[in-house]
């Protein structure tokens, strides 16, 4: 007898469909499909490349600096180098001598006597015979006495006493200089002349003609037309102001200023 075959019970699988209750209203209820978790987890991945952007390069809405580098500063320009004229005008020295110093001067300037006291005498004497001094009117206006000492000089020229006069005014500076601003009559230039020997009619004629007066304007114009140095000064801004070969020294300076421009020019011509 064959045997029975069993009997397969075949369960219906059902899509099992969920009734609400009915005691949950149907707004309170929620269902979360995977669909749902991708697009918060989107979400929030987004937030958090934001959050972290901000950690890492920070927040900034002003344009980036631009830093724009100044150019290197130019090399001053070398000094003007000048020819002045000394032909026709006082000088002491070589005519021949290496170094020529010009200077544009004022006999009641106080500068002016300071250089004189302290630096003329020395200097020429470190260098005996390579100097050649050379003098030219610069007369302030406002020193009363600076224009007629100038004559003075110029006339005791006349006698080739020029450098002992020039010296007499400027070891008497203190009565040039009254404080009282009085002016130097002509009885005090005679005795100046008398003390050295001159002819004291002839002085004073010179004097009193004022032979000189133009001579004098004519250099306080030239030293007003040259051109400024490179560095934009004046080339005769007062007194005193010295041009040694050439080069522009406009003060007082000291004997060491002197020797450095004299040494240097000296080694020139080895």
């Amino acid at each position: 007898m064959p045997p029975k075959k069993k009997k397969t019970i075949e369960i219906p699988v059902v899509e099992e469909e969920v009734f609400p209750d009915p005691s949950v209203s149907q707004e309170d209820t929620f269902t979360f499909k995977s669909t749902h978790f991708y697009a918060v987890f989107t979400v929030l991945a987004f937030a958090a490349g934001l959050i972290l952007g901000y950690v890492v390069w920070g927040y900034n809405t002003q344009p980036p600096t631009v830093i724009v580098q100044a150019p290197p500063a130019s090399p001053a320009p070398p000094p003007r180098v000048y020819e002045i004229e000394t032909a026709g005008f006082p000088s002491l020295g070589p005519a021949d001598a290496p170094i020529v110093i010009v200077e544009f001067s004022d006999f009641q300037c106080p500068y002016c006597t300071k250089w004189y006291r302290e630096v003329y005498r020395p200097l020429l004497a470190a260098y005996p015979g390579k100097i050649r001094m050379v003098y030219r009117n610069f007369p302030l206006s406002f020193h009363q006495n600076a224009f007629p000492a100038a004559e003075a000089a110029l006339c005791a020229g006349d006698q080739k006493a020029y450098w002992e006069y020039h010296n007499t005014l400027f070891d008497n500076y203190s009565m040039l200089n009254d404080q009282a601003g009085s002016t130097l009559d002509q009885e005090t230039y005679n005795q100046f002349a008398l003390d050295l020997g001159l002819n004291v009619r002839t002085f004073e004629e010179c004097m009193t003609s004022h032979k000189y007066k133009q001579f004098i304007l004519d250099d306080f114009a030239y030293a007003n037309s040259l051109p400024p140095d490179t560095n934009g000064e004046a080339a005769v801004g007062g007194t005193p102001t010295f041009f040694v070969n050439g080069l522009r020294l406009g003060g007082a300076y000291p004997i060491e200023y002197f020797k450095e421009i004299i040494d240097a020019e000296l080694a020139k011509s080895k």
